[in-house]
């Protein structure tokens, strides 16, 4: 069994787990595209598994034709798309310092999670 996504329009539908020979016999095979659980950033996570269209779809997700990868929705304006993950990331990296941060799409910046009742 294999992971199919339906996309019309460029967008992710419906994910389902079929055979070939039942998505053959819908109406629209052509709209029905392979996807691969396994398939994060470009990497397949099983030893020796080959990455498939970058990103597991799901629904929402965009279908890009020309680079024949799922891409998530843009979840922050001022993410950028990185190429060989087909995957939004911020501008500039997480502070690595031990704290904890989210990212502040007003401030486009991380902004350092504080402690409930800690000034």
């Amino acid at each position: 069994m294999t992971h199919y996504a339906h996309v019309i329009d460029g967008i992710v539908e419906q994910v389902i787990v079929a055979e070939q020979e039942h998505i053959d016999t819908l109406d629209d095979p052509e709209n029905w595209i392979q996807t691969s659980y396994n398939t994060h950033g470009g990497v397949n996570d099983r030893p020796g598994g080959e990455s498939l269209r970058y990103n597991f779809a799901g629904i929402g997700m965009t279908y890009d034709e020309v680079r024949d990868a799922f891409i998530p929705r843009q979840l922050y304006e001022s993410w950028i798309l990185n190429e060989d993950t087909c995957l939004f990331e911020p501008p500039f990296p997480e502070p690595d310092d031990g704290k904890e941060y989210v990212w502040e799409e007003r401030e486009v910046d991380w902004v350092e999670v504080s402690a409930p009742g800690v000034e």
